[in-house]
């Protein structure tokens, strides 16, 4: 009497299983452990043990720790000579980024002005030198006007008309 295999769907189902994922009781436990062990562990000879460069290592480490974007802006703030030139450096300082603007302190209006109009150039640059940064505008700000709100003889009122001269 020859035992014939049982039919069925359930049972193509199952061999078709097998043939994908391999048979678990043909595996013994210690090679199911080695085939689940991350790479990069501590096997000796095994995948992910070459050295690597210091660079490699800093790049991955901050970029799991998060700090792409910060090492980006200051990378950004401290080469804005590079960034638009020395002449216009000269003239304009970055003051700081808040939530995606880069706010550039200036010398005089007309350099507020002329750097307002260079806008697009400069962004572009941003963008493409230090993409981690964040930047999205730029704001540019000439130097601050004197205030007679403030100091020891201030009073209230309606401020400065006509007592000049």
């Amino acid at each position: 009497m020859a035992s014939e295999p049982p039919s069925g769907e359930h049972v193509a189902v199952f061999e078709r299983f097998r043939r994908v994922f391999g048979d678990r009781a043909a595996t013994s436990k210690d090679a199911r452990s080695r085939a689940r062990r991350e790479p990069g562990s501590s096997a000796p000879f095994g995948t992910g043990r070459d050295p690597r460069g210091i660079a490699e290592v800093l790049d991955a480490l901050t970029a799991r720790l998060g700090w792409n974007s910060s090492l980006a802006r200051s990378e950004l703030l401290d080469s804005w000579a590079e960034l638009v030139g020395e002449e216009t450096a000269a003239h304009s300082v970055p003051a700081g980024i808040d939530e995606g603007v880069l706010t550039v302190s200036c010398d005089s209006t007309a350099w507020a002005t002329q750097l307002r109009l260079m806008r697009t150039q400069i962004i572009s640059r941003i963008v493409e030198r230090y993409p981690d940064a964040g930047i999205e505008a730029l704001r540019f700000n000439g130097p601050g006007v004197p205030s007679w709100k403030r100091g020891p003889r201030s009073v209230p009122g309606r401020g400065p008309r006509d007592t000049y001269g």
